[in-house]
């Protein structure tokens, strides 16, 4: 993105620098970028003579913050979820009208994809084969759950897998099965999901890029300046294509996956490498499921099925290795961890592995964090560990987590326990698991109801709830200090850039279900806006 000198002063704010030394100003002024000056209105126009006209913005009262951060995102997935099959629907028979609609655009034998469903808000019961084969017999179907854990696809896609009743289970990975040992058509965790997902064609890196630019211009409007993204390398590809080009509007923390651990090693790619607009972050590993399929590794079986602990998608010994290897050689790690028996040995690996290197200056990170035995709540604090967590996922989870965790549920999605023992925050979305506004987020974090206000007023589990502050940090100072970036982003302190979200109301100060009806009418990113209200020209 082209950052060539402009001159650009907004006045007449309620703007939150989130800087402890002077957390409220009314104006703030930007050159080349980065922030000037932040304080009154008329000494941000004398911080910048040269800003005239449109150069001087009236908010009219509106709010600003620092720009928005998403500390984890699926880029891709999300992007590519614009043109494919939306699968998250309330019923399983629109899922397979929409699966219809696609068979007619498309020739015979074209693959089509899709994400999103949940057989939790069906019947309970995992769709099959047989209900796509119904619409799409002649194309091969394969539609993620919104977990992203499970997959559900047709006959022909199995067969063209070479999925039969002989198929065993690969080593981190199921394969649901009938009474009589067949395939159903729902494959759980990476591990299964690939054994069909490999066959569909990739796009080109060029479609890649394009693609991208869909979901990044989407974040945009929601608001977002920076994301942490956890997809595949032509991902990565894509946003190289679109940085070099000067079409990268976003800044991107990228994690490369375990499968390419050593290719990184050996290029010498490590933690941070890039600039301020695609830098690698750490490298993405996973230790569980999910709890939507029940995947998730577990101390004690689930409420429902008390001899099901989840599953290992890793041999601990392996991913020790892998922490290990990656660490030694300048690259944090990334950790997928659902269960309180998942969280519980990824600490115990990263305390052996600070035992083993001593102080390395890398942030490990946690993703999500969702149960937590109380004995292992603090460790995350006392190992330096980023807790990276999604607020959104406790008020979507909230009746299932009931039904499977029950009492354990004192240490599910717990954002505050982790605020209190130390922990640096990371909050952001799982989208397109969950939606990337990060409004919405914040609006779980403080209050954990959802849209419709259940399940009481008070929110559930409330003494997990955050401030309206603390939830503003974990999208903003959060996500920069777990990329390393807090000297450069995350506030609004003269000489950081200025990335800045604009909103109309002042989300500090309205009544909290209030923040859902909140608006975005400017994102910046080193002073230009990316998206722009209409409302804010006026």
């Amino acid at each position: 993105m082209n950052t060539s000198s402009q001159a650009l002063i907004l006045i007449n704010g309620k703007i939150h620098t989130m800087d402890p030394a002077q957390p409220f100003v009314t104006a703030l002024s930007i050159r080349d970028g980065k922030i000037l000056y932040t304080g009154s209105d008329s000494a941000a126009k004398d911080a910048l003579p040269q800003a005239v006209g449109e150069n001087v913005i009236d908010l009219k009262g509106a709010c600003v913050l620092p720009g928005l951060a998403d500390s984890h995102i699926h880029l891709m997935l999300f992007s590519n979820g614009l043109v494919q099959v939306q699968a998250e629907q309330p019923t399983k028979q629109q899922v397979l009208d929409s699966v219809a609609e696609f068979t007619r655009r498309k020739p015979r034998g074209t693959w089509i994809t899709g994400f999103g469903w949940n057989h939790n808000l069906w019947d309970g019961k995992f769709p099959t084969a047989v209900d796509l084969d119904q619409v799409a017999a002649e194309h091969p179907v394969i539609l993620r759950a919104k977990s992203g854990h499970a997959a559900w696809v047709n006959t022909l896609a199995l067969r063209l897998a070479h999925i039969t009743s002989q198929t065993a289970d690969p080593p981190g990975g199921k394969i649901v099965r009938d009474e009589n040992g067949d395939p159903t058509g729902v494959l759980l965790e990476e591990a299964s999901i690939g054994l069909v997902e490999r066959l569909v064609p990739e796009p080109s890196p060029g479609e890649v890029a394009e693609i991208l630019t869909r979901g990044i211009q989407a974040a945009h409007q929601a608001g977002l300046t920076c994301i942490h993204d956890m997809d595949q390398v032509n991902c990565f590809q894509g946003l190289q294509i679109l940085h070099q080009t000067g079409r990268l509007t976003m800044r991107v923390i990228k994690s490369l996956p375990l499968t390419h651990l050593d290719e990184a090693i050996g290029v010498g790619l490590h933690t941070g490498f890039g600039d301020d607009w695609l830098r690698i972050g750490g490298v993405k590993m996973f230790a569980d499921g999910a709890l939507g399929p029940l995947t998730a590794w577990m101390l004690e079986g689930f409420d429902s099925a008390l001899d099901n602990t989840g599953i290992s998608t890793i041999p601990l010994e392996a991913l020790h290795k892998a922490i290990l290897k990656a660490n030694a050689h300048g690259l944090a790690a990334t950790v997928h961890a659902i269960g309180d028996r998942a969280n519980r040995e990824v600490l115990n690996i990263y305390a052996e592995v600070h035992s083993a290197l001593g102080e390395t200056g890398l942030r490990n990170r946690i993703e999500h964090v969702q149960l937590i035995h109380p004995d292992d709540a603090c460790r995350l604090a006392d190992l330096g560990v980023i807790a990276s967590m999604q607020p959104l996922h406790a008020t979507s989870d909230m009746h299932i987590a009931d039904q499977q965790w029950g009492k354990r549920c004192a240490g599910a999605y717990a954002l505050r326990t982790q605020q209190d023992c130390g922990a640096i925050l990371a909050l952001g979305s799982d989208c397109p698991v969950e939606t990337l506004e990060p409004l919405a987020g914040i609006h779980a974090a403080i209050t954990r109801r959802r849209a419709d206000g259940t399940p009481v007023p008070e929110g559930w589990h409330p003494e997990q709830r955050l401030t309206v502050e603390q939830a503003v940090r974990g999208y903003t100072a959060g996500p920069a200090y777990a990329a390393g970036m807090e000297g450069r982003l995350g506030s609004l302190v003269p000489g950081k850039w200025a990335d800045l979200t604009i909103l109309d109301q002042d989300i500090f100060t309205i009544e909290p279900m209030e923040i859902l009806n909140t608006r975005v009418l400017g994102t910046l990113t080193a002073g230009r806006f990316v998206w722009r209200a209409e409302s804010l020209t006026d």
